[in-house]
């Protein structure tokens, strides 16, 4: 799937915050407006200059979810050689999934999630269905309704396991490491991990060397990954499971 020519419908990340973020963007720039109005100058400009650095970070958030992430995404499944067995984590509406499965014109694509609207707005089975329809790759996909922490599939049921911003919904160190472990038993042994998240990158990449996965490495996405600036980055973890 080229970035600038995606036909589906993929929605915004975390809806709630990117308002957050516009709302408050709007409120400092009325304060400053109503501070140089009574002439209280030092107050009109800090309110001016947080409502220029809110607007800013408005701007990147949603930069990232409209096309940054795909762009990082694009590069990362590259190495698609098109025959693989592919799992999305938290698919939601298949904004990797169906890149994805455009790569795999010998593979299949598999998208597992709870379908919910809290962090992607409009978020359910049947809207990821009409993309795939959209994205001309229905054939290949299949959507299934599953818990992270208790996948409905086989051991090594697949090559690649992907996920993109929605381990960290899992409420719990524990409940996380959970989705992790499964991640790793549904992997073929040679098979690529790659997980997405703005938070506990670390404590996957520790999960995974305690099962034993040596080849593994985390990193920084870069700044098209950033969720309204660097402190709001995307860690990526790359893991290939033992032969």
């Amino acid at each position: 799937m080229s970035v600038s020519k995606r036909h589906g419908s993929y929605g915004f990340d975390a809806p709630w915050a990117l308002t957050g973020l516009l709302l408050g963007a709007i409120v400092l720039v009325a304060l400053a407006a109503v501070s140089y109005a009574l002439d209280i100058l030092l107050a009109g400009l800090a309110f001016l200059l947080g409502g220029l650095y809110t607007l800013a970070s408005a701007a990147s958030y949603l930069y990232t979810t409209r096309h940054g992430k795909f762009a990082v995404w694009a590069e990362e499944l590259r190495r698609l050689k098109g025959d693989e067995r592919l799992l999305d984590l938290g698919c939601g509406r298949g904004a990797v999934l169906l890149m994805a499965a455009q790569r795999l014109p010998r593979g299949r694509a598999t998208g597992v999630d709870l379908w919910r609207s809290a962090d992607q707005s409009g978020n359910a089975e049947a809207r990821t269905r009409a993309n795939a329809e959209a994205e001309g790759v229905s054939d290949r996909v299949e959507l299934v309704t599953g818990d992270l922490r208790d996948l409905p599939f086989g051991d090594a049921a697949f090559d690649v396991v992907v996920s993109s911003q929605a381990v960290h919904n899992i409420p719990g160190a524990e409940g996380r490491a959970r989705a992790v472990r499964e991640a790793y038993r549904v992997l073929r042994p040679g098979g690529l991990l790659l997980l997405a998240d703005f938070q506990h990158t670390a404590a996957y990449e520790e999960t995974l060397r305690e099962l034993g996965v040596v080849d593994v490495r985390r990193r920084d996405a870069g700044w098209r990954f950033w969720y309204g600036g660097p402190w709001f980055g995307t860690g990526l973890v790359e893991a290939r499971k033992p032969v």
